[in-house]
């Protein structure tokens, strides 16, 4: 990773827990940040649904891992899990927002109407949509198959992480890259928006995802793109600013 950071000209990483790999052990993650401070910080995962789940965000956190990941969908997960607001998971979800860390939820459009319930229950709790959860955009202007997604624009503890698969499917259809992430930039602003390189999961190396990235934003203004580059990313996760 820190030679295709060195070639990318990436500075700092968030190393997110493989969960189709190694679940709740977050230790590979762990010890990677460890070794390299100035360079990573990194986002665990734990079961939310379990009841010692605030030790273990706490034990992680003390690790030196800085953000929660849920995740509730994927390649080894591909129907959307109904679990999200179940409240067993609250005192998951206060001890987040008691120790400041933020929560990346993998998931789907299916589960905003879910998501919502712990946004409003947990206003203070940054949370980070994955691959935006997964809009269908190939209709086009105005993206009326993402409403979904865009109604979460007022709630302003929402962030939203674009990925190469954003990006693909930002080129369907109608859907246009210049056409779309001006509206997303308009409902949410750039200080909303981080670039996520779904690296090594996407194929290509980290300096070709970084490079279609920057050819797909390539229309927003230089301050929207350090935002999203750079700058978002450094207010979510602190621990880069410091080291």
């Amino acid at each position: 990773m820190l030679v295709a950071m060195e070639q990318a000209g990436v500075d700092k990483a968030v190393l997110v827990q493989a969960s189709t790999c190694y679940g709740h052990d977050n230790s590979y993650v762990a010890d990677a940040v460890a070794a390299h401070p100035e360079r990573f910080t990194g986002v665990f995962s734990v079961d939310v649904l379990a009841p010692d789940a605030p030790d273990k965000m706490r034990y992680w956190v003390g690790r030196g891992l800085t953000g929660l990941r849920l995740f509730t969908t994927g390649s080894t997960m591909p129907n959307q899990a109904d679990w999200i607001d179940d409240p067993r998971s609250f005192p998951a979800w206060q001890c987040a927002s008691d120790i400041g860390i933020s929560v990346c939820m993998q998931m789907t459009a299916k589960a905003i109407p879910q998501l919502i319930h712990l946004l409003e229950r947990f206003p203070g709790v940054p949370v980070i949509l994955d691959h935006l959860a997964r809009p269908v955009l190939e209709d086009g202007p105005p993206y009326t198959a993402a409403a979904d997604l865009f109604s979460l624009a007022p709630y302003k503890n929402v962030y939203l992480k674009v990925t190469p698969r954003v990006f693909a499917e930002a080129q369907r259809g109608n859907a246009s890259p210049v056409s779309f992430f001006r509206r997303l930039i308009c409902d949410f602003g750039a200080s909303r928006i981080a670039w996520g390189s779904n690296y090594p999961a996407t194929e290509g190396t980290l300096r070709e995802l970084l490079a279609l990235s920057q050819e797909a934003l390539s229309s927003l203004t230089s301050q929207e793109r350090e935002w999203i580059f750079c700058k978002t990313a450094l207010s979510l996760y602190p621990a880069l600013v410091k080291t």
